[in-house]
């Protein structure tokens, strides 16, 4: 690899990096709100309300959630309840996304009833039936952004409406420190003490 190649490589990086600070800017408040909310909800006694999502259409949401990330050995997004994430995501940082879901929801529905006459609804479907819709379904874009969205509501901070008492966290091994501590001996191995 010449220098050539390297300072573009390096230019498309930092190009990158601008791109996703811009987004992640421009996006803040509504991050920050969406936080906000999530944080009102948990310390709330009543029962959390989906501010876009219908109760059907979570329900809906939640099984498909539930077979990106199952439950086995380990809690998946049910137990980490994703899916009030997933609806506040569409009402704050993704909210262009609402169409998607809107039109997602019912071509899955369609789907599935071609797939299984006598269903009404995919959240019914026996989890092997719900994994054949979704091996049908898997190349469209509402597939896709639920993935992610299902994705980021499993490991993003609590306080967003997801990853329920840190289960995504835990599953990984990552300590909510905020503070780390510096491993001690490299770094402190010229560290002469003055007396």
């Amino acid at each position: 690899m010449d220098n050539e190649d390297a300072s573009r490589r390096m230019f498309l990086i930092k190009s990158l990096t601008g791109v996703s600070s811009a987004w992640l800017a421009l996006r803040l408040p509504e991050i920050v709100a969406a936080q906000e909310h999530a944080h009102r909800a948990i310390q709330s006694a009543a029962p959390v309300r989906f501010e876009f999502l219908s109760v059907e259409q979570a329900a809906e949401v939640e099984a498909v959630a539930a077979q990106i990330i199952p439950t086995d050995d380990s809690p998946g997004a049910r137990e980490a309840r994703v899916i009030y994430f997933i609806d506040r995501a569409l009402t704050t940082f993704d909210k262009d996304k609402q169409p998607l879901y809107v039109k997602g929801l019912k071509e899955l529905q369609t789907k599935q009833k071609k797939m299984f006459k006598n269903s009404t609804k995919f959240s019914d479907l026996t989890s092997e039936q719900q994994i054949k819709v979704l091996k049908a379904f898997e190349k469209n874009e509402f597939f896709q952004t639920i993935r992610t969205h299902t994705i980021m509501g499993f490991f993003a901070d609590p306080s967003y409406g997801g990853n329920f008492d840190q289960i995504g966290w835990k599953l990984i091994g990552f300590r909510d420190d905020f503070s780390f501590k510096p491993p001690f001996g490299y770094y402190d191995r010229e560290y002469k003490e003055t007396q």
